[in-house]
Formats: C-alpha cells, sequence, structure tokens
C-alpha cells in the first residue's frame, strides 16, 4: 500500500488523466478501501484541488474548474512537450506570448528532473525558429472568439478590408486558424450569406454576448485547413491574378509552394493567386518554372514585362 503523500500524488495523476472514476476504480487502482479513497478526495479538496463527485451507481470523481490554478502532475514526456512548447511559443503572433512564455518557462525549467532538463536543453540549441512577421494578435481577443464560436453566440465586430475600408459584420464564427504568422476567423456572415474568411489583427470587437445560432456545415467537406487555403490564396489578397500553367497539374501541385490548381487538360492547368504587390505576385509566378501566361489583371502581365526587361537588362553585357 502507497504511504498517504504517495497515495496523494498518484490520485492527482489519476483525476488529471481521466474525465471521471468511479470510486471502485479509483479504490482498485490505489489498493485502498473506498472510505480511504473518500478521505483522500477530501484531503486534495483542502488543497485547493475542486474534486467533484456525481452520486448514484453511475456517478464518480472528476476534476473540475477551480478560482486558482492549482499544481499540474506531469509524466516526462508531457513536461517536455510544455517546455518545448513555451519555447515556441514566441513565434504564434500572439501580444505579449513572448514575455509570459518565458516567465512559465523559467518556473518550469526550475523544477524539471536533470534528465529531462538536458533533453529539453539540447532540443533548444540544435533547432532554429524562424519567427513569423505577420502583426500581434492580443490574447484577450483570440479568447473572446474562441468562446464565441465554443457557445455558438453570433459576433459583431467591424472589419477593416485590404482596401483600409471599415465595414460592421455580424458573423457565426466557426473555427480559428494560425497560418504562416496570421491568426484567421473562419465564420458564417449573416449579412452576405456565406462562408468568409477574416484576418484577426482587422477585427476590432464590439460587445460579446450576441444571440445563440445553430451552427452550419462548412464547405470543403469540412476541411478547415483547406478553406483558408484557397480563401487565402485568393480573396484576401488586394490583388487577385489567374495565370495559365503550361505544365501538368500533377506536376504542379506536387511542388513545395502550397498552389492550388485546377486542371485543364493533359499538359496545362490554371492557377488563381493573390497578393498585395504586384511586383511580388510576378516573382512568385516564376517560381514555379514553367512557361506561362497571365489572363488576369492586366496590371499583373504589365509587372511581368517589366520584371523581365528588368531581368534582361541585368544580363545585357554577357
Amino acid at each position: 500500500m502507497l504511504e498517504t503523500s504517495a497515495r496523494l500524488l498518484k490520485l492527482l495523476s489519476l483525476l488529471q488523466a481521466h474525465r471521471e472514476w468511479s470510486g471502485p476504480e479509483l479504490s482498485a487502482r490505489l489498493g485502498v478501501s473506498t472510505r480511504t479513497i473518500r478521505n483522500d478526495i477530501e484531503r486534495l479538496r483542502s488543497l485547493g484541488y475542486p474534486v467533484h463527485a456525481t452520486p448514484g451507481v453511475a456517478g464518480g470523481y472528476r476534476l473540475g474548474a477551480g478560482a486558482a490554478l492549482p499544481p499540474l502532475l506531469l509524466d516526462d514526456e508531457e513536461a517536455v512537450a510544455v517546455a518545448v512548447g513555451l519555447g515556441r511559443a514566441a513565434g504564434g503572433g500572439v501580444e505579449g506570448i513572448e514575455e509570459t512564455s518565458v516567465r512559465a518557462l523559467v518556473k518550469l525549467e526550475q523544477v524539471l528532473p536533470s534528465r529531462l532538463r538536458r533533453r529539453v536543453n539540447a532540443l533548444n540549441a540544435y533547432t532554429v525558429q524562424i519567427p513569423g512577421n505577420g502583426p500581434l494578435v492580443s490574447p484577450e481577443v483570440l479568447t473572446t472568439i474562441a468562446n464565441a464560436a465554443r457557445d455558438h453566440e453570433r459576433l459583431r465586430f467591424d472589419y477593416t478590408g485590404h482596401d483600409g475600408e471599415t465595414s460592421v459584420r455580424n458573423v457565426d464564427p466557426y473555427r480559428l486558424v494560425h497560418r504562416r504568422g496570421r491568426w484567421y476567423l473562419v465564420g458564417y456572415d449573416v449579412e452576405r450569406q456565406d462562408w468568409r474568411t477574416f484576418r484577426v489583427d482587422r477585427v476590432s470587437l464590439r460587445t460579446p454576448g450576441g444571440p445563440r445560432f445553430v451552427p452550419r456545415e462548412l464547405p470543403e467537406n469540412g476541411d478547415v485547413a483547406a478553406y483558408v487555403e484557397k480563401g487565402v490564396n485568393t480573396a484576401m489578397w488586394r490583388h487577385r491574378g489567374t495565370v495559365l500553367l503550361h505544365a501538368p497539374a500533377e506536376q504542379v501541385a506536387a511542388l513545395p509552394l502550397g498552389l492550388e490548381v485546377e486542371p485543364l487538360d493533359d499538359s496545362t492547368c490554371l492557377l488563381k493567386l493573390g497578393g498585395d504587390d504586384l511586383n511580388g505576385m510576378a516573382v512568385w509566378i516564376g517560381f514555379i518554372g514553367v512557361d506561362f501566361e497571365v489572363l488576369d489583371p492586366p496590371e499583373l502581365a504589365e509587372t511581368v514585362l517589366q520584371l523581365a526587361e528588368r531581368y534582361r537588362r541585368a544580363v545585357s553585357d554577357r
């Protein structure tokens, strides 16, 4: 039989790892009577752990949320995962997260066993993280949106488009997506009666706690990542373009560029892309490495001509 202190730690570990335990289950796991389990539950409660009990045959014990955060018990792999996650959090595009992550990491490393500290230090020393250059978003905005999506509460916010114009939106939030240094909200725009993707850094929330809504099915077979990729590649940008590529769609899609193409025949496909800068779009098309024709807009075709002339002058003396 475990000593009382060791048994309490084991009991706490079980409660943290499982949604709900019955008294007999805990009794069998710890090798003590159900009466001892009840006494140990009371000891945990006196230490600040909010252990809830459900009466009846189907009842049991579960660890709930309290007013204060009690200590957590982590196994070796969980502790390493948390430490690595804190070290990588600075690139998450959340305002103020760097300082908060460092404080939490310092506290964790102080209590890590030496064997785990060596693993974390080795991973940090031989891993290079390239931080994103996207705009920062406050954690309050992210949590408000996430809570509204969870509780099916409509959001009302001011949204600034890429053209600088601000409009009022009423949106049923679906998911938050973090992509390449930017946060996006996927939701159903009530006025426009269609799904939309919003950059969260352009969202200014109004009074929260909107009316409840019935969740809808997302297009793209519910694949939120595919939906955001499609929206970001076109509708989110200041400029949009259509390019005919003289290469099979399978060949282009296999490139590590994240391109979405529409096959036309065995030797050509259609690429739709977007960007805030026409020159950057022209350069990006060149990365594909195949012959192409710019179908629209005319401004993109003119930019490609200017870029081609610049490249020609760069080697004209050779």
